[in-house]
């Protein structure tokens, strides 16, 4: 969420795992169509959106190539489980998801924390329900006093500016577990944008920002009250008109250059297991693989670099060799003006 967000901004709705882009700029260009897009996928999607390279061509005709000097200034991706279907009217395009498997944006993450990590751009995922969050960069002083944990973001229902005040919770009751975690979910994103609009420089620089959100509140109701209930029908039309305005209201932040999707999931056809991260954690990545702390062997960008130095120092040592060659064969009574100058003093005296 603004990684997690930069001033490109995509919202995408869904019916029937589907992938809904809501809003875009002009030069993400998103063609209308039924083409399937793959559960795991999606983070080269959200890479490609932000103008970055990835390491295997995605062979999809809904994103056309857009522009070369031109990338959004934040990426908000919102998983919601749960809802094959929300209501979103609004949209850019909406895409069928084939393979809805689990996936994350730490290799979004990774590249935009590489790429602009003196810029320290805001990276943010979080998963209220498993009280998952990961900050990096600027998110750490922006979102420092986001409630994360259930009980802090219970706590922040019951006080001003709380989100029970100007919902219409209908049958959704204020007591019910599963209601509270689904109304948890609301409060944290409407203080996302709260706290965005309380630090619009965030908006203003050169790095893009990454925000991932997921949802699981409608998958409580769901499986509580089971899908045809009132309570699970107020819920999905409550989120449908939370997520519309929460990215209008990015998009507008970001100067109408962010990208804000949405992908509903009825399910993931298998489990993520993920290792949580310290709140404040805010190191550079390394590689994990390794018990030496290790930098990768090989990215992505090994190809540029190694032209770069390659081809520097092939023209470094023609040069060096070019001026030693005339170096050496100078005549010093016509090339060099000191030894003109010392020879013409010699013949005076």
């Amino acid at each position: 969420v603004n990684s997690m967000f930069t001033p490109l901004l995509v919202l995408t709705g869904v019916h029937g795992d589907r992938l809904t882009v809501l809003q875009a700029p002009e030069f993400v260009s998103f063609q209308k169509g039924d083409w399937p897009v793959s559960g795991e996928t999606i983070p080269d999607l959200v890479a490609l959106t932000m103008g970055f390279s990835v390491k295997e061509d995605l062979s999809w005709p809904g994103l056309k190539a857009g522009p070369l000097f031109q990338r959004p200034r934040a990426n908000v991706l919102v998983v919601v489980r749960g809802v094959d279907s929300l209501a979103l009217p609004q949209s850019v395009a909406s895409y069928p998801l084939e393979n809805p498997v689990p996936f994350t944006m730490d290799s979004v993450a990774e590249t935009v924390h590489s790429l602009f990590a003196e810029d320290t751009p805001v990276v943010l995922q979080l998963a209220p329900s498993e009280e998952r969050l990961y900050m990096l960069g600027k998110a750490n002083a922006v979102f420092e006093d986001l409630p994360v944990t259930l009980q802090q973001i219970r706590a922040r229902l019951s006080q001003d500016g709380s989100v029970l005040a100007s919902l219409p919770l209908n049958s959704l009751s204020r007591n019910a577990e599963a209601d509270l975690l689904f109304l948890s979910e609301v409060q944290v994103l409407h203080d996302i944008t709260a706290l965005l609009q309380r630090h619009r420089h965030l908006a203003k620089d050169h790095s893009p920002d990454l925000y991932s959100l997921e949802l699981s509140g409608l998958e409580e109701l769901s499986r509580l009250y089971g899908q045809d209930s009132p309570q699970y029908r107020d819920a999905t039309a409550i989120l449908a008109s939370v997520l519309q305005k929460f990215g209008e209201d990015v998009y507008a932040l970001y100067g109408n250059n962010a990208v804000v999707e949405v992908v509903t999931v009825k399910s993931f056809e298998a489990p993520l297991t993920r290792k949580s991260r310290s709140i404040l954690e805010s190191k550079q990545i390394s590689n994990p693989g390794s018990p030496y702390n290790l930098a990768y062997k090989y990215n992505f960008h090994y190809a540029v670099v190694f032209n770069i130095v390659l081809w520097l120092m092939i023209t470094l040592a023609l040069a060096v060799i070019a001026i030693s060659y005339n170096l050496w064969n100078m005549d010093p009574g016509y090339d060099s003006i000191i030894y003109r100058m010392t020879n013409q003093k010699i013949r005076m005296d």
